[in-house]
């Protein structure tokens, strides 16, 4: 297969722009202004954002204001994604994603663009509204520079869409130490399928939504202990730079405290040397001792409930519980998350949750299990 990894001069850090800091109900604007500034100085240059981040599409709204409208176009790339399966009825409303895009951004092309989201229950999307075609399109027309797909499933349909569409020229994949052998997400088997096809990886949730910038207390004992200087959190998004054909390791900046920490060792990368790795093997041991929920607060599974249930707050509680044994505080954050919400037993069971959830997560048995426990 014909390699296609074409991110040799691409920065390793790329600003996700999915968890941006919030002011209130909306993005705090001047916040991220300074996040992309710092970004900009410090010789980053991707940005990843998606028709479906925000509501009413505030992430790509604010990636106008923040970047597009601040900074030379040639000075940055710019990622965005058309979602089939989520606000869309039809090829028609598919393809209007990307013109909406393009007006919401204002950036007159998109550097790399994707279909968003691709797994078992929703693939076939992709193909009944002849997207696959569509992307081949834009790209005649110049909208689009390069191409490809974010994933969410097994190595085998992978394999199968990148067999079936060998023209795709990169695919964005959840890689990260903590799923490195998970069996629902299979991070390395996914990772070597994009690699034996030739495929310039980027990489999301190194940072697993987050929980490995707070890991269990052995876990970041151990990383301490090894490099007391440096942040829990750069042990995950450097092990994720550091494999093969890697485009680019997306980070969801919320603020810029966590700005300034990411730039502080992704600005002169160095890859994880073999002391490292070792330190990296022995965290992966203590995490497979430890029974949690791997939400990543993407809160796809959110916006059809019925019910109303923030399903990724109740998560992170119950996670409170398993990984850091604070009951106390789990219930009360548990009950400050569901207060004028749904509570976890208040499911009933719909599946909408379960269909929607990248992670594969058994949404309403979980929700069971917090509701025995939390409420």
């Amino acid at each position: 297969m014909t390699e296609r990894y074409f991110g040799e001069k691409t920065p390793k850090l790329g600003f996700g722009l999915m968890r941006l800091p919030q002011k209130g109900d909306a993005i705090d604007l001047e916040q991220t202004k300074k996040m992309v500034d710092m970004f900009m100085e410090a010789g980053q240059t991707y940005f990843d954002t998606a028709f479906v981040y925000g509501k009413d599409g505030a992430s790509e709204k604010a990636t106008k204001e923040a970047l597009v409208d601040r900074y030379p176009r040639d000075s940055y790339t710019l990622a965005t994604k058309l979602c089939a399966w989520l606000h869309c009825d039809s090829e028609e409303t598919a393809k209007q994603q990307f013109y909406t895009s393009l007006e919401r951004t204002g950036a007159g092309y998109f550097d790399y663009y994707l279909l968003h989201a691709l797994q078992e229950d929703n693939y076939t999307k992709y193909d009944e509204y002849h997207l696959w075609d569509f992307m081949r399109e834009l790209k005649e027309k110049g909208l689009v520079k390069h191409w490809g797909f974010s994933f969410h499933a097994k190595p085998e349909l992978l394999d199968r869409l990148l067999t079936e569409h060998p023209d795709t020229e990169f695919v964005q994949l959840q890689l990260n130490y903590a799923d490195w052998e998970n069996p629902d997400v299979c991070s390395r088997r996914c990772w070597e399928v994009a690699r034996a096809h030739g495929k310039s990886v980027v990489v999301m949730e190194p940072v697993k939504g987050g929980t490995l910038a707070n890991p269990p207390e052995q876990v970041a004992a151990l990383l301490k202990e090894a490099a007391p200087d440096m942040s829990v959190a750069s042990w995950a998004v450097r092990y994720c730079a550091s494999l093969d054909g890697i485009l680019t390791v997306l980070s969801g900046m919320s603020n810029v405290e966590q700005m300034e920490d990411n730039l502080s060792y992704m600005k002169d990368f160095r890859p994880l040397d073999e002391k490292e790795q070792a330190v990296i093997c022995k965290v992966q041991e203590e995490l497979a001792k430890i029974d949690q929920i791997p939400c990543t607060a993407c809160r796809y599974c959110t916006e059809g409930c019925p019910m109303q249930i923030p399903i990724p707050d109740i998560f992170s509680a119950r996670n409170l519980q398993t990984l850091w044994q604070q009951d106390e505080r789990a219930r009360k954050e548990y009950a400050e998350n569901t207060k004028d919400k749904g509570k976890a037993s208040d499911c009933i069971a719909c599946g909408q949750c379960e269909a929607a959830c990248p992670q594969q997560i058994p949404v309403i048995s979980k929700l069971a299990e917090c509701a025995a426990n939390l409420e």
